[in-house]
């Protein structure tokens, strides 16, 4: 049981550095000016008792138990509500306060049912423990003489105590007998999550929380973040894993391994069994928030469609054989040598995970160079933020984002654009709503209506709904209007920035066909609004650009992430906190993999394999000669395996036949090869045309670390046992042993010292050090011990920061007579990346299949209704998808996710790619879209050949 300090203090910290000196109970202290008393009093490891307050909310005052006695001040206030005062003489323990707070919760006892023993919350009950500190031993109200409860109150009305729980969400329970209508769940709604789903209806006695109007959870705007369960002091909000399976009897601190914010989480165990996920208040990332995937949707970990043994087969149409660790890893080693020899050392490659840990991707891009002898080694970064790396490179000399999460703080403008970080990035988005209520200005760049353009107590100040192609357009026009009416900050591009390149930007971009009046027929954005937005970015105060896959996967992306880096110090927005140019990444280790070498053109540290003297290091390290040639990116290995150069392929936790575009050229491309090798913890899309299936391990079952979007290494810790034998990083370190090179690793926290002794941004970071701070920014070396939050703060990494053109190039990929509509796609909040996690959760309960959304009069024009099932038909393809008419759409646009594999999202998408990193142009296709009543040829052959695949897995290889 906690005691009452150890709880939390109530209110947040104060941040003055004014000095306040008082007396609390006899002895003096000094806290920060603004501090609460009931804060100070914690700080000095006195404990007031309290309901209502907790340091993840703003300070209500309503419960009444943290009153104290100040003297020379009239009656009782509360110690939450009330700050500290120079000489204030404070009493927190009398009679007088014991008496009241006595009464206090024999009022709230008095409503509440005594069923402690049986209760989920026993044991970790803040009401349970308030009634021992303040030495309630009776009720007066609301029992009779035996004990028992009144159903009904003496005024006739239903007794809460007899309220029936609302058990409709999958996660969690409310149940409104509990209830002591403290507002705290509202509060977390509304403070922490901002979605603004719960209430308090009805006022005394008749009080009571509610879901927006008084709906089941299941049916509410409530988002399942579990803000609210986290706040709850009683058992009004539970976990139904907690109540099934009863208290943890231990905890480990991990990291979660959904999308880029890499949110800490406590995972509370009983032995080898998950309890429940509890976000960390000390998690640097998330300050103890979570979504509804990283708090609840773990069950995939321990699901029955996880495979636990290797299995081989020589071809994909034969059966799958169990077979041992041995003769999975020997069998591998001997095919890939077979392949070298007959082919020749560049026949092979490998594919690593942004799912995996740093250490994991090391060994695997290890494996390539060393292990295989070529640098045929790449990442799903590829498809995703690839222009990331390439753009911020060439500007300013570092290949991630300038900021910290905790940055937009100090925000006065937030300009997002091709992202939507409610769905994609849910608990920063949080935090970005929280700083955008208190005032920040926003900016939205997006084809589609996002959430955040207006959303409770949040509206846009301009939302430029562009025609999806023409972000370069879109930013080039900004970039106009700042030139020409003179919104440069001269001062810093002078002192920051190459004099030459930057007066050829200017005149560049100040040219009449970039202004937004000329570049209104392109992009569809009313010239108005883009002057409008380019004047607040500019002048605004503090302007900071966040950005997703919406700017990336374009034949442009490469050069849209150059033009925010040109506007983010065109006008000074770079080297301070509230500024920067921040990509929100969409895996937990995107930008790891990328960090780790996992690019055919970079060593670890985005450092050139033709680089002599970094790539001497590596050998010398290593202890084998490497090539200073680059390898294939994943589309050249497609290419050369229809070409028949290209014959085997080992991938690490990534399901190219589902992510990757134009599914049919995909396939063809995989079952031109000889030996596919999958390890992973499903047998997904692309297991499906393997010939080796290697069971992988999940987050729950690894050391290691992750690196998050604001470039946070943080330790991902063990909490299991791999359910196949063994960690990613040992079946990599096996099969490298079996090609003939010596990986000899005992532990992850070996790998991380030679990633640190080889990398110049890592070489501070250690397992220790993460452990003593909780995480850390690279880089991380002699001249930043602790890490870096802001980036470029002095100077650019690069030394001066370099202007890029950006001439706006019409994609390729054009609407016409038959293909009149752009589809583009995204994601949503319940579902993550393919869907092999979160499909195996109770999340399919709001999702549960991709449907296309279209406007209202697209819709009309075609007969189409909701519900409808639709023909989307491209040039690469065609499927079917279930209609969904929305005013989020603007006409002549579609959107789609892609977390359901029979829904061929990627049968449609085409081979178009940025011109510098090949990342495909998932976000423009021209489509057509059309009434059906049956499947699309490709889904009856994908739902066919999964089923023939499925009959392959004989009785002692299926999942139990």
């Amino acid at each position: 049981m906690l005691s009452i300090v150890e709880i939390d203090y109530g209110t947040p910290k104060a941040t003055s550095t004014t000095m306040v000196e008082l007396e609390i109970d006899g002895r003096s202290v000094q806290v920060p000016e603004g501090t609460s008393v009931l804060r100070a009093a914690a700080q000095m490891g006195i404990g007031i008792p309290k309901l209502c307050a907790t340091d993840m909310l703003e300070v209500f005052g309503s419960c009444r138990l943290c009153l104290v006695e100040i003297e020379g001040r009239k009656g009782y206030p509360a110690s939450c509500t009330t700050p500290v005062s120079p000489g204030m003489k404070v009493h927190t323990q009398t009679s007088r306060l014991a008496e009241i707070r006595r009464g206090v919760m024999e009022l709230y006892i008095s409503d509440h049912p005594l069923d402690c023993l049986t209760c989920p919350a026993n044991g970790h009950c803040e009401l349970q423990d308030m009634a021992g500190v303040v030495g309630l031993r009776e009720v007066r109200y609301g029992y009779d003489g035996a004990n028992h409860v009144h159903a009904e109150k003496k005024d006739g009305s239903a007794n809460p105590l007899f309220a029936a729980k609302d058990i409709s969400n999958p996660y969690f329970t409310f149940d409104p007998s509990k209830c002591i209508a403290c507002s705290r769940c509202v509060r977390a709604c509304e403070e922490v999550q901002g979605t603004f789903a719960l209430t308090i209806q009805g006022r005394g006695f008749e009080s009571k929380v509610a879901a927006s109007q008084d709906n089941r959870f299941l049916d509410s705007e409530c988002v399942s973040c579990g803000a609210c369960v986290q706040a709850c002091p009683t058992a009004t909000l539970s976990e139904k894993s907690l109540i099934d399976m009863g208290q943890a009897e231990h905890s480990v601190v991990t990291t979660c391994a959904y999308c880029g914010v890499g949110c800490s989480f406590r995972a509370e165990m009983k032995g080898q069994d998950i309890v429940r996920m509890v976000p960390n208040k000390d998690g640097h990332a998330n300050h103890g928030h979570s979504c509804v995937k990283g708090r609840f949707a773990i069950g995939y970990a321990t699901h029955p469609d996880r495979i636990t043994t290797p299995m081989i087969r020589a071809r994909i149409s034969d059966p799958w054989r169990v077979v041992s660790w041995d003769e999975a890893i020997a069998h591998v080693a001997s095919e890939f040598k077979r392949l070298q020899a007959r082919y020749g050392k560049h026949s092979v490659g490998g594919i690593t995970s942004s799912r995996c840990t740093n250490e994991e991707t090391y060994l695997v891009q290890k494996l390539v160079r060393a292990g295989f002898g070529n640098n045929n080694v790449d990442t799903c970064a590829r498809v995703c933020h690839s222009p990331t790396g390439y753009g911020l490179k060439a500007t300013m000399g570092e290949s991630a984002g300038t900021q910290d999460f905790d940055s937009i703080e100090a925000t006065d403008v937030v300009l997002v654009i091709g992202a939507n970080p409610t769905d994609a990035h849910p608990v920063f988005g949080s935090q970005m709503k929280r700083r955008l209520r208190a005032g920040a200005k926003l900016i939205v760049v997006d084809p589609r209506r996002i959430d955040l353009v207006r959303t409770p107590h949040i509206q846009a100040d301009y939302h430029l709904r562009l025609r999806p192609g023409t972000n370069v357009a879109v930013l080039d026009a900004l970039a106009h209007v700042i030139v020409t009416e003179n919104l440069v900050d001269e001062a810093f591009v002078a002192q920051r920035c190459e004099a030459v390149a930057f007066a050829k930007w200017r005149a560049f971009v100040a040219q009449d066909k970039y202004s937004p009046e000329a570049m209104e027929s392109v992009t569809g954005v009313p010239a108005s609004i883009v002057r409008g937005a380019a004047r607040l970015y500019a002048t605004g105060g503090n302007s900071a650009i966040y950005y997703g896959l919406g700017v990336t996967e374009h034949a442009q992306g490469s050069t849209a992430v150059m033009a925010i880096a040109n506007l983010a110090m065109a006008t000074g927005n770079i080297g301070r906190e509230g500024v920067g140019v921040n990509p929100l990444r969409g895996q937990n280790n995107v930008q790891g993999s990328c960090d780790m070498g996992s690019f055919p053109h970079e060593f670890p540290g985005y450092r050139h394999v033709g680089d002599d003297a970094v790539r001497h290091s590596f050998e010398q390290a290593w202890g084998v000669p490497l090539l200073s040639e680059p390898g294939l990116r994943i589309p050249n290995m497609f290419e050369a395996a229809l070409d028949g150069s290209f014959k085997g392929l080992y991938i690490e936790g990534e399901d190219i036949a589902q992510s990757d575009p134009d599914t049919q050229h995909v396939t063809a491309a995989l079952t031109a090869m000889e030996c596919i090798v999958v390890q992973d913890l499903f047998l997904n899309e692309t297991a499906k045309y393997a010939h080796v299936f290697l069971p992988g391990s999940s987050f729950l079952e690894k050391d290691g670390t992750f690196v998050n979007a604001e470039r946070r290494v943080s330790r991902v810790r063990k909490v299991m046992e791999p359910k196949g034998g063994y960690a990613d990083w040992e079946i990599t370190q096996l099969l490298a042993q079996a090609m003939g090179y010596p990986m000899n690793y005992t532990h992850p926290t070996q790998i991380m010292d030679e990633i640190a002794q080889l990398t110049p941004t890592f070489h501070g970071v250690s397992f220790d050090k993460i452990d003593q701070l909780g995480s850390i920014q690279w880089p991380c070396n002699d001249q930043h011990p602790l890490g870096t939050p802001v980036m470029h703060v002095d100077e650019f990494v690069r030394g001066k920061g370099r202007f890029m053109l950006t001439e706006y190039v019409p994609t390729a990929e054009k609407v016409n007579a038959e293909h009149p509509l752009i589809l583009t796609t995204g994601r949503i909040l319940s579902q993550y990346n393919v869907g092999a996690q979160t499909r195996r959760t109770a999340n399919v309960m709001w999702h549960d299949e991709d449907r296309l959304e279209i406007h209202p009069h697209d819709a009309e024009e075609r007969g189409i209704n909701e519900g409808d099932w639709v023909g989307i038909q491209s040039r690469a393809g065609d499927t079917v998808l279930r209609a969904m008419i929305s005013e989020r759409m603007q006409p002549g646009v579609v959107y789609t996710t892609f977390h359901f594999p029979g829904s061929g999202a990627n049968v449609i998408t085409t081979e178009n790619s940025d011109w510098a990193t090949n990342c495909p142009e998932y976000k423009v296709t021209a489509v057509q879209v059309t009434r059906v009543t049956q499947p699309s040829d490709w889904q009856k052959r994908h739902r066919a050949f999964s089923d023939a695949q499925e009959a392959l897995l004989n009785p002692s290889t299926k999942p139990a």
